[in-house]
């Protein structure tokens, strides 16, 4: 990802709420993909990856006087740390409903806007022949996500979502880099699987 401008990068290290905002627009469609990948199917059942990303968002903005921008890693982990706690919460929620008694959920249809901020984000999850995916190869995409192990969805989410280096993604695993790449490739290799056999 390219670095930010410098005079939004300025403004934003002062605090100005504004330049903070544009900030965050620019990292929306992978935020989306990030917590759309990251919900599982039954938060998704129940919540629009946009909500998620707006409440997210709006406590960020809420909370400017914690904010530093010391860089554009530092800045992503912190936006993505955000939506992390927000997706737990939305999914303590939905487990409390689930059993209080009585309680009625509604399945939630993702919008077309969803649909199409989520598309070139999920295009770097398989391969290039893939890229003209449209909503039902997305839902394949999310389904087959879900059947990969917890460390599988963390190494593709660090690398296609995230954007980390295999440098980076190895130092926080305490593996290799030689052997992040082979991992990553590895979880890519069975995504791709997955996502062909749900499609046959």
């Amino acid at each position: 990802m390219e670095n930010e401008p410098q005079d939004l990068v300025d403004r934003a290290r002062s605090g100005d709420g504004a330049a903070i905002d544009s900030l965050l627009q620019r990292h929306l469609p992978a935020l989306r993909g990030y917590v759309r990948l990251r919900c599982g199917a039954a938060l998704r059942e129940h919540e629009s990856s946009s909500d998620i990303v707006q409440s997210a968002c709006r406590e960020i903005l809420e909370d400017l006087e914690e904010f530093r921008y010391v860089g554009e890693s530092a800045f992503r982990a912190w936006l993505y740390q955000a939506a992390e706690r927000k997706l737990k919460d939305r999914v303590r929620y939905w487990e409390r409903a689930k059993r209080a008694a009585g309680r009625q959920v509604e399945r939630v249809e993702p919008s077309s806007a969803d649909d199409e901020s989520l598309l070139a984000c999920y295009a770097s999850l398989t391969t290039p022949s893939q890229e003209a995916i449209a909503r039902e190869q997305m839902e394949r995409i999310e389904a087959a996500f879900d059947e990969l192990s917890e460390r599988e969805r963390d190494l593709i989410v660090q690398k296609c979502i995230l954007g980390l280096s295999n440098e980076e993604i190895a130092a926080g695993i305490g593996e290799s880099p030689h052997y992040t790449r082979t991992l990553l490739s590895r979880a890519q290799v069975r995504l791709s699987a997955l996502v062909d056999r749900i499609r046959g």
